[in-house]
């Protein structure tokens, strides 16, 4: 039994010790790269291992390019992994731009891998361009109506501007600008209705692409609908805010009017009030006059006379409410 038991354990470690020889040492992997005309050797593979870097990967993506007639560096491969690039997809990208005669070399792609951008689909954008639909963009006409305009924008991937170069958001704010701008431009909305295909024109004279990573293929409109008329709407703004205005200046002079009101009538009181004072005073001044001997008996039945016949002419021409 203790016999059996030793064979079990030297089996067991027999079997873990090629577990690590040919995970350290990956022999398959080595012979695929041989068959493949991939010149690898095995100190190469099992250095990738304490480099932490996949032996596959590196495998695999030098037999595709080898495959495809393209010489690439296992060095730099590992190099551009270890940078955080994705290997396969450079690969990939490589062996496309080839077989669609697109200049695209190693050093070109890895820094548009690592700008963080999908070379793979970039090449596949040059080949295949893409369509953009633009959001619903409003702009006024001169004679006063909103328009809202779709566009579509096709597009091809500009690999020389995929590092540094804008992307689809400023390529789409691009768009909406000239759009606007083309739209404000036209005399009347029935113009732009009549000829959509005279916004593809203006907007693609303005050379939106420059400075991105794509370049516009062309611009079509999909839809234009007929929006608000912004001219009456600013008219009638602008008649509520005159006859706010209006009714302002008018409540200005009420006010104004009356004060000056109040202010005459308050000097007319005043005026009542002095001649009731002086009034009161002729009694004692024709008294005066009594004693004094400047006014005679005669003379103050005169003087009453007037007054009842003044009283009398005033009564006439304005006769008394009753």
């Amino acid at each position: 039994m203790e016999g059996i038991g030793l064979l079990v354990l030297f089996a067991f470690l027999g079997i873990v010790l090629l577990w690590l020889i040919f995970y350290f040492i990956p022999i398959g992997l080595w012979f695929s790269a041989l068959v493949s005309d991939v010149r690898l050797s095995l100190l190469q593979l099992i250095l990738m291992r304490w480099r932490k870097v996949p032996p596959s990967t590196i495998v695999s993506a030098m037999i595709e390019s080898t495959k495809a007639g393209l010489k690439l560096n296992a060095n730099e491969l590992e190099a551009h992994y270890l940078a955080g690039g994705n290997v396969p997809n450079v690969v990939h990208a490589l062996v496309s731009a080839q077989k669609a005669s697109i200049n695209l070399d190693f050093k070109m792609a890895t820094a548009i891998d690592l700008a963080g951008r999908d070379v793979f689909e970039a090449v596949q954008m040059s080949v295949n361009p893409k369509v953009i639909n633009t959001p619903p963009v409003a702009a006024v006409a001169k004679d006063g109506i909103q328009l809202i305009a779709k566009a579509r924008v096709t597009v091809r991937a500009n690999i020389k501007q995929l590092v540094g170069g804008a992307g689809e958001e400023t390529v789409l704010a691009r768009v909406g600008e000239g759009i606007v701008s083309s739209i404000g431009s036209a005399q009347t909305h029935k113009i732009v209705l009549e000829n959509p295909d005279s916004i593809s024109r203006v907007v693609l004279e303005k050379g939106l692409d420059a400075g991105t990573a794509f370049e516009i293929l062309s611009i079509d409109i999909a839809d234009i609908d007929v929006g608000k008329n912004i001219g009456a709407e600013l008219q009638i703004d602008q008649a509520n805010a005159d006859k706010n205005i209006a009714q302002a200046k008018a409540e200005e002079k009420r006010a104004m009017a009356v004060a000056l009101e109040q202010e005459m009538k308050a000097k007319a009181q005043e005026a009542r009030a002095k001649v009731i004072l002086a009034e009161a005073e002729i009694p004692m001044a024709i008294a005066e006059a009594f004693r004094t001997g400047n006014l005679g008996v005669m003379d103050y039945y005169k003087l009453k006379n007037i007054q009842a016949d003044t009283h009398m002419r005033e009564t006439i021409v304005k006769p008394e409410k009753k």
